[in-house]
């Protein structure tokens, strides 16, 4: 079902499907909360599953110039506590990691665990902020351009020719954002504050699914992120690179919702899903 609610006078779309135990699902950079539709129609067999437009995202306006991840933290807690719901697993991909760690600082007695996926604690790097000022460039010259080539660098080189199909339709939804929205929130990425402190204080625990041909988020970085973690599950994927949901469907929908009813009912730790 879809919904909305106001956040600074901006209407939020967002969908809530299933009943039970709360998964919330926030989407990436130039993505939406469709992208988790196969997700969230698999998972609501077992939760209650919440995914939500970020500011400037899907049919979530914009708002200001800046997209930082604490404002997108409470964008989704608005939508959280319109729905009255007090605790919850939070799973972010790629920038809605970003967001995820965010939302775990500021409300962390919500938050049951957290999950990054193809995501990390660490701010951008000199070289990385540099690499977003050219993105900005690029965005106000022509952004078509960068959403053609932004998308197909996203997944393993050999995966690309089977994802074709998915990579134009992903193309073709993010060009239909506004290059404000789409500047907004790369200065906001790459601003963002280094949160690995975050992880280090977590009492609840944090899913990490990581790809092996990730060029977005590079897999040793976040690999010694997870021995911050006091209970730490890890799914690596060794023929992914940042969109996993797509190219290890099964593997890491089975790990979402595995993590996700471990959150809940505290059964033993996993150290890893899938050996590293």
């Amino acid at each position: 079902m879809i919904k909305y609610t106001l956040f600074k006078q901006v209407k939020v779309r967002y969908s809530d499907r299933g009943k039970g135990h709360v998964l919330v699902l926030l989407h990436g950079f130039l993505e939406d909360l469709e992208m988790w539709d196969d997700f969230s129609k698999e998972l609501s067999k077992f939760f209650r599953v919440i995914c939500i437009d970020l500011p400037g995202f899907g049919e979530t306006p914009a708002i200001g110039f800046v997209l930082t991840m604490e404002l997108g933290a409470n964008c989704v807690k608005a939508v959280l506590d319109k729905e009255k719901l007090k605790r919850y697993v939070i799973v972010g991909h790629s920038m809605g990691g970003y967001v995820a760690l965010a939302f775990s600082d500021l409300f962390r007695d919500n938050v049951k665990g957290l999950g990054l996926f193809h995501s990390t604690a660490l701010d951008d790097s000199p070289e990385k902020k540099e690499s977003r000022d050219k993105s900005i460039s690029l965005v106000k010259k022509n952004p078509g351009k960068y959403i053609e080539i932004f998308f197909a660098g996203l997944f393993a080189p050999l995966n690309v020719p089977r994802f074709r199909s998915e990579i134009n339709v992903f193309q073709k939804r993010a060009k239909g954002l506004t290059k404000q929205a789409i500047v907004n929130t790369l200065e906001g990425m790459k601003d963002r504050k280094r949160m690995d402190w975050v992880l280090e204080m977590a009492e609840f625990p944090v899913l990490f699914i990581i790809g092996k041909y990730d060029a977005a988020i590079p897999y040793e970085p976040v690999l010694n992120q997870v021995q911050l973690v006091k209970d730490p599950t890890v799914l690596f994927l060794e023929n992914a690179g940042h969109m996993g949901f797509l190219e290890e469907r099964e593997l890491t929908l089975s790990a979402v919702k595995k993590f996700t009813r471990r959150a809940f009912v505290g059964s033993p730790m996993i150290s890893a899903i899938v050996p590293i």
